[in-house]
C-alpha cells in the first residue's frame, strides 16, 4: 500500500493537461477568437449610455476597474477548475463539475451543498443562454426589419423575420465542434470591429464638446453603469467549453495568454466607444449608439445591419455551451448507432421552441436583463470567488491571508451587482407591462 508522502508526491505530480484526449482541439489563435466573440456582442454599442450615466472620468477608470474584476474572476474560475483536475486526478472539468469537486472536498459546511451549487450552475447557465438566444433572433429579425424600412419602405411583420433568420440558423446551429465555430467567430469579429469602426466614423466626424459632458455618475445611475459595463463584457459561460477544447490550455491563463489579451482589447474598445460616443451625443445619447446616427444614411444604417449578421454568426457559439450541457445528461440515453441523428434531433428541436418563444414574446429583453443579473452577480462573480475561498481553506490563504481579503471584498461586490442589477431589470419589467 503507498504511503501518504508517496500518494501526494503523485498527486502533485499528476498533470492534467498531459492527459487531455480532445478531439479536434482549438489552436490558440481560434480560442483567442472564441473568448473575444464571447464578448463582444451588442452590448458595445450601449457604452455610451453606460459613460452617460457613469461620466467620462468616472466611466473610463470604472470601466478599466469593472473589466479587471471581470478578468480576475475568470482567472480564478479557470485557475481553481484547473487545480481541482489535478487533485482530482482528472484532464479537465466543466463549470458544474468544478463546483461538485470544489465543495464536495471543502470544509464540512459546505459538502451537502454540492449537489445544489452544481444544478444551480447548469440551470442557470441553460436559462441565461436559451433566453440570450431569444434576444439574438428578436435583435436580428427587427435590425432587418428596421433597415428595410428605411431603405425599401418594406413593412413586414418582425414574426416574419424571425422565421427568415431560422433557415441560416438550422445550418449555423447544427455544427458541433468549437474548432467549425473558429470561422464563425472570426468573421463576426471582424464584421462587428467594421461596424463599430463605422460608428467611430460617424462620431468623430463632427467637434466633440465635453465642457457640459458628465465627469462623475449620480447615485442614482451608478447601478446601471456598472450593470451595463459588466453585462457587455462578460461571456463567463464560454469560459471553461473554450479552455476545455485548447491543443495548449496552458496558453489560456499565461501573463500574455488568452485571457488576457482578450479583455485588454475588449477593455480598450469598450472604453473608445463609450468616451467619444458621450462625448459626441451627450444627453442625446440613445440605448445603442447605432440609433444616434442619420438613419437615411445608408453607411450609418450598414452599421445595424453588420450587427446583426454578426450576431448571427454567433448563434453557433451561443448555442455549443447549453448543447454540451443536455447532451451530457441525454447522451447515456441513447443508443451509440443513434448519436448522430439524436444531435440532430435535439439541436433541431430546442431551436424550434426558442423560436416559437421569440414570436410568442418578442419584448423579451428585460426578462433576460433579469436572467443576466442573477447570472452576472453569481455566476461571474460569487462562484468563482467562493470556489477559490473553499479550495484554499484552511491554510491556503498566503500571507496575512490577503487572498481571503481580497475575495470578501470581491464577494460583496458581486452581491451589490446581484441585489441592484435585479432590482433595476425588475423596475424595468414593471414599467413596460404598467
Amino acid at each position: 500500500m503507498a504511503s501518504e508522502e508517496t500518494l501526494h508526491r503523485s498527486d502533485a505530480e499528476y498533470n492534467p493537461f498531459e492527459h487531455r484526449v480532445v478531439d479536434k482541439p482549438n489552436s490558440t489563435t481560434g480560442t483567442l477568437l472564441h473568448v473575444i466573440k464571447g464578448s463582444l456582442g451588442t452590448g458595445i454599442m450601449a457604452m455610451p449610455l453606460a459613460f452617460k450615466q457613469g461620466g467620462l472620468l468616472f466611466g473610463t477608470v470604472g470601466t478599466v476597474a469593472i473589466c479587471a474584476i471581470y478578468a480576475h474572476c475568470v482567472h480564478l474560475l479557470v485557475s481553481t477548475s484547473q487545480k481541482a483536475s489535478k487533485r482530482k486526478r482528472v484532464p479537465l472539468l466543466g463549470f458544474s463539475e468544478t463546483a461538485e469537486a470544489v465543495f464536495s472536498n471543502g470544509p464540512r459546511g459546505v459538502r451537502p451543498l454540492a449537489t445544489l451549487a452544481t444544478r444551480y450552475v447548469d440551470v442557470m447557465i441553460l436559462i441565461q443562454s436559451f433566453l440570450s438566444f431569444c434576444l439574438y433572433l428578436v435583435f436580428i429579425a427587427k435590425t432587418l426589419k428596421d433597415v428595410l424600412y428605411n431603405q425599401q419602405q418594406i413593412d413586414w411583420d418582425t414574426r416574419i423575420y424571425i422565421l427568415l433568420v431560422l433557415i441560416p440558423a438550422v445550418v449555423i446551429t447544427q455544427v458541433r465542434e468549437l474548432k467549425y465555430l473558429v470561422p464563425f467567430s472570426g468573421f463576426a469579429n471582424a464584421i462587428m470591429i467594421t461596424a463599430i469602426g463605422i460608428v467611430l466614423y460617424f462620431v468623430l466626424s463632427e467637434p466633440l464638446e465635453i465642457e457640459d459632458r458628465n465627469m462623475f455618475p449620480q447615485w442614482s445611475t451608478l447601478p446601471s453603469f456598472i450593470s451595463t459595463v459588466l453585462f457587455a463584457i462578460q461571456g463567463i459561460r464560454y469560459i471553461l467549453p473554450i479552455e476545455n477544447k485548447m491543443k495548449h490550455p496552458e496558453d489560456f491563463l499565461a501573463k500574455f495568454g488568452v485571457i488576457n489579451i482578450a479583455i485588454t482589447f475588449l477593455t480598450a474598445l469598450y472604453i473608445v466607444m463609450g468616451f467619444f460616443g458621450y462625448a459626441q451625443y451627450g444627453d442625446r445619447t440613445q440605448g445603442s449608439v447605432t440609433l444616434n446616427l442619420p438613419s437615411e444614411n445608408a453607411l450609418a444604417e450598414s452599421t445595424r445591419l453588420l450587427a446583426a449578421i454578426a450576431v448571427l454568426l454567433t448563434l453557433g457559439l451561443s448555442y455549443y455551451v447549453p448543447m454540451e450541457i443536455m447532451w451530457n445528461k441525454l447522451e447515456e440515453m441513447v443508443q451509440v448507432k443513434y448519436h448522430n441523428w439524436a444531435q440532430i434531433g435535439m439541436r433541431f428541436a430546442v431551436l424550434i421552441v426558442l423560436a416559437a418563444i421569440a414570436i410568442g414574446a418578442p419584448e423579451i429583453e428585460p426578462f433576460v436583463g433579469l436572467v443576466g443579473s442573477f447570472g452576472s452577480g453569481t455566476l461571474v462573480v460569487l462562484y468563482p470567488v467562493a470556489m477559490d475561498v473553499i479550495f484554499r481553506w484552511p491554510n491556503g490563504f498566503g500571507w496575512m491571508k490577503w487572498h481571503l481579503i481580497k475575495n470578501v471584498v470581491l464577494f460583496v461586490f458581486g452581491l451589490l451587482v446581484l441585489i441592484f442589477g435585479t432590482y433595476s431589470s425588475i423596475k424595468n419589467i414593471v414599467d413596460i407591462y404598467r
